[in-house]
């Protein structure tokens, strides 16, 4: 008869393809039925945060509902920090994982539940009689809430036999969030004052690209000849990349974002408005109109001055039809505008003062030999900048930061896998710090064997915790315990069957061009080991030293 593990596994299968995890005592039944009785493929990782990392960059890719599995106790802890990201970047997905017997905590059992609530995310436990049901039910919750839900299965329930698997209800998901009726004269206001504007302008974040706002939008921007930007979690989603000034705050381009202070009047879709994109307060000038148009309860920045509670779709949908009705023309303002120079970077030189590498004349290269169709997934550390700047991606769904929303670093090789899977015809870019791949070193391995030669991975190597030392170090901290000595990253790569090359010259990225050229069937995953200096500052962290000096 199916076992309780079965229930969940078969109910799961419904609406994932996908697993991401570590095999252990806790999780061994439902692994077991997962592989003998369902088409869900399981891909193992090396480390079980790796495993709710992988699942992240699964959906974040476009995958769908993704799951990740641990054992209980040690296994369960090692996923908080990946789980707490995912809570904070709202990323659904369903971790099941093994717990304490019903008969009560062994010594080597921790509240899991207790643990999971404190990083945001809720436990449903699973019993002999409604495993199934109770699946469904955390199915539901997490893409309800967009929130990573633990589905715990207790270790003396999970091998009993449980009847035969029963059929449970479809999830029911709730509808777009339709703006309030007393919501409507606010909408024909905001028309009007866009068809007003002289110089409009529409910023847009990864809320716009999930609710399918990109056509919306585009219609909005020709009806008014706004001028558009994202968030750097939305790059792309604007239909018409001529008119589009790229990503704001410290990642923009300095023109681009003087620009932005001049506009009259500028709406906001589905973008939390952090301090990072604010530029800390320095996007918009004080005479700029701010409208921000949300799900969230309230507006999130106190330089808003209008908010639109509802689905960003269906406002900018409503807003270009009532801009349609109003029958004025477009401001013209964009068409005024040389985008291409707005959005110019510093090219960098080839060496920084200390012999070692400019990243930005890395990146940059990098940038002009990476294959078109590629997905983009980064760790967390100061090299943040160099991807955003000089790399650019066709759509939100392929440019993750993994780690930004919960401020880790360390979570950037497990991140190879989920988009790899999601994404099984593009070309996987990891970029990633050196303090960063150490920590997640054991899923190199992942990388490798999941995206074969369509990963490369670009480890930006400047012997330091470069975030740390460009700040506290600025500040006259010790900065030896920020310094970490010189590692041979492309040697881990070769020691687990990739290519690496040590990047000391800029000549050296041929390898890059050379890998490009080869159809990926025929050849390895590439790491590029990129010996860079940590005295040229990104300008993002030129606004954090400022506003912490």
């Amino acid at each position: 008869m199916p076992t309780v593990s079965a229930h969940v596994a078969s109910t799961l299968a419904r609406h994932i393809d996908s697993v991401f995890g570590v095999m252990g005592n806790g999780n061994a039944y439902f692994l077991d039925a997962l592989e003998r009785s369902t088409d869900v493929s399981f891909t193992a990782v090396r480390h079980e945060a790796g495993g709710v990392v992988a699942a992240d960059a699964y959906h974040r890719a476009g995958g769908g509902l993704a799951a990740a599995t641990a054992t209980y106790g040690a296994g369960f802890t090692n996923t908080l920090t990946a789980l707490a990201e995912s809570v904070l970047a709202r990323v659904p997905l369903i971790l099941v994982v093994g717990d304490e017997p019903t008969s009560g905590p062994r010594p080597w059992d921790v509240d899991q539940i207790a643990l999971a609530s404190a990083v945001g995310a809720r436990t449903y436990t699973v019993g002999r009689a409604d495993a199934a049901a109770t699946t469904a039910i955390a199915v539901e919750h997490a893409l309800t809430y967009r929130v990573p839900t633990v589905l715990a299965i207790p270790y003396d329930v999970a091998k009993l036999d449980a009847g035969p698997v029963p059929s449970a209800p479809e999830p029911v998901v709730p509808l777009p969030l339709a703006p309030a009726p007393f919501a409507q004269a606010a909408i024909g206001e905001l028309a009007a004052a866009l068809a007003r504007a002289e110089r409009p302008l529409l910023l847009a974040g990864r809320g716009a690209w999930l609710a399918g706002a990109s056509d919306a939008l585009g219609r909005l921007a020709d009806a008014t000849g706004a001028i558009t930007a994202s968030t750097a979690l939305g790059r792309g989603v604007f239909p018409r990349a001529e008119y589009d000034l790229g990503v704001t705050g410290g990642f923009g381009a300095e023109p681009a974002m003087e620009l932005i202070r001049t506009a009259d009047v500028a709406v906001v879709f589905g973008a939390s408005l952090n301090q990072f994109t604010m530029r800390f307060g320095e996007l918009f000038a004080p005479a700029t109109r701010v409208v921000q148009v949300d799900i969230a309860p309230t507006a999130t920045h106190p330089h808003v001055g209008g908010f639109i509670r509802g689905d960003a779709d269906l406002v900018a949908s409503a807003l270009a039809d009532e801009v349609a009705r109003i029958g004025s023309a477009p401001s013209g303002w964009r068409e005024s505008l040389d985008v291409p120079a707005l959005r110019v970077y510093e090219p960098g030189t080839e060496f920084a003062a200390d012999g070692r590498l400019d990243p930005r004349s890395v990146a940059r290269r990098i940038g002009e030999l990476l294959p078109e169709d590629r997905v983009v997934v980064s760790d967390g550390g100061h090299f943040l900048g160099w991807s955003n700047m000089y790399w650019p991606v066709a759509a939100p769904d392929r440019m993750m930061m993994i780690g930004t929303a919960y401020q880790s670093i360390g979570l950037g090789f497990p991140s190879v896998p989920g988009a790899a899977l999601a994404r099984p015809d593009s070309t996987i870019v990891l970029t990633t710090g050196d303090g960063g791949g150490l920590m997640a070193l054991a899923d190199l391995e992942s990388a490798v064997r999941v995206a074969g030669g369509r990963g490369l991975a670009v480890v930006w190597n400047d012997a330091a915790y470069g975030a740390e030392v460009n700040l506290y170090g600025l500040f006259g901290l010790a900065t030896a315990p920020m310094m970490i000595p010189d590692v041979d990253f492309a040697g881990f790569a070769r020691a687990v069957g990739a290519d690496g090359v040590v990047v000391r010259t800029l000549a050296d990225l041929d390898a890059l061009q050379r890998w490009a050229a080869s159809p990926p069937a025929e050849r390895p995953f590439l790491l590029l080991d990129c010996r860079i200096s940590t005295s040229v500052i990104a300008p993002y962290q030129q606004e954090i030293i400022r506003v912490n000096s």
